[in-house]
């Protein structure tokens, strides 16, 4: 079995932890936290307090809720391969005030159960990016579009731009550098933040650190056209750190700013 955990200092709300072949078997247990787990490979069976026990497949997600008694382990003689997300109380309950979440799905009792295919498949994305190198930005704009499709309905469609996206696009292109928050954006679209993001999303085919990320490469090109230093790009651009800009540019241009400088050059 091997087992990783992420936790960081300016995330404190989130912890992570993946187990892969995992035969552990867990007493009936409780968490102060609001627990997300994906099953990844075998099967499981979950007990939580006095509902049914509920037989967990590869690809299942579940939301069990803070100081819930339950137990999750593998068939018998068999392993499992699963990954959990741990998200504090209190800054949940901070989402619901913001309108992120619903006040009414954190207060159930009992545990949530999704099997589609498109949840699970974000719950992995989400869960591999808090254990990437990327800002925090980006991590909790994920994690914040994740629980919006977990713990609220859809929005009703818009066909139409907003009118607030054309200019906040105008300013994400000219200020690319700046470390956006996602405080920062919705505000100015006057949404919460999980319906900004989806809007955004919607509209621009992009989340509003993707789109950000995307400015910030095709900047990165204008620069190394000019001959601009390599070694002072990714601080120029805002990137957190020059890995971080390697790889950005890599996978939208397909080679390194270095190759593509020096193919410029030929």
């Amino acid at each position: 079995m091997t087992q990783r955990f992420w936790h960081a200092q300016n995330l404190p709300f989130v912890e992570s932890r993946r187990a892969c072949e995992s035969r552990a078997c867990y007493k009936p247990h409780t968490h102060h936290t609001l627990s997300i787990g994906a099953v990844d490979a075998g099967r499981s069976l979950l007990k939580v307090a006095d509902y049914p026990l509920m037989a967990l497949h590869p690809g299942d997600v579940v939301i069990i809720p803070a100081h819930c008694v339950h137990a999750c382990n593998p068939d018998e003689d068999a392993s499992w391969s699963y990954q959990m997300l741990y998200l504090d109380c209190s800054w949940l309950e901070m989402l619901v005030k913001k309108g992120d979440v619903d006040e009414d799905v954190l207060q159930t009792p009992k545990p949530v159960h999704f099997s589609q295919p498109q949840i699970y498949q974000q719950y992995c994305a989400t869960n591999a990016l808090l254990f990437d190198t990327v800002s925090d930005h980006q991590k909790e704009e994920a994690l914040i579009a994740l629980l919006g499709e977990l713990l609220l309905p859809a929005p009703p469609p818009q066909p139409s731009p907003p009118d607030w996206l054309a200019p906040l696009l105008v300013q994400l292109q000219n200020r690319s550098d700046t470390a956006w928050s996602l405080e920062e954006m919705a505000q100015q679209a006057r949404l919460s933040r999980y319906h900004f993001i989806r809007v955004f999303r919607t509209h621009t085919g992009l989340t509003p650190h993707a789109y950000l990320l995307d400015c910030r490469v095709n900047q990165a090109r204008t620069l190394l056209q000019k001959g601009f230093p390599l070694s002072e790009m990714a601080y120029q651009l805002g990137f957190s750190d020059q890995s971080h800009f390697q790889r950005a540019f890599r996978e939208r241009v397909s080679v390194t700013p270095g190759e593509y400088q020096r193919q410029l050059r030929r």
